[in-house]
């Protein structure tokens, strides 16, 4: 049997992004790679209880997610599309 090979993470992933000053205020202000910038929304999101609760998939804009999202509720699916929007490499 073939020993399976540990996936080394893409390097584009790991690059550090400075967020600016609308994500900043979710996710701090410290240059962090992108799927740390996903992780710490997703805890956001979940600490206020911001996922609709009939749809799962969206989620409800508080004060802070506002600028980011544009809009009052966002698709999941959205979510890493405003990232590149609110970041400088």
């Amino acid at each position: 049997m073939a020993t399976a090979k540990k996936r080394t993470p893409n390097a584009a992933f790991m690059k550090p992004l400075k967020p600016n000053a609308k994500l900043a205020a979710v996710v701090g202000s410290t240059p962090i790679p992108r799927t740390e910038i996903v992780k710490k929304l997703w805890d956001y999101i979940k600490a206020n209880n911001l996922q609709d609760a009939k749809n799962k998939r969206n989620i409800n804009a508080d004060d802070k997610l506002r600028p980011i999202f544009g809009k009052d509720q966002i698709t999941m699916f959205e979510l890493a599309g405003l990232i590149g929007k609110n970041v400088e490499s």
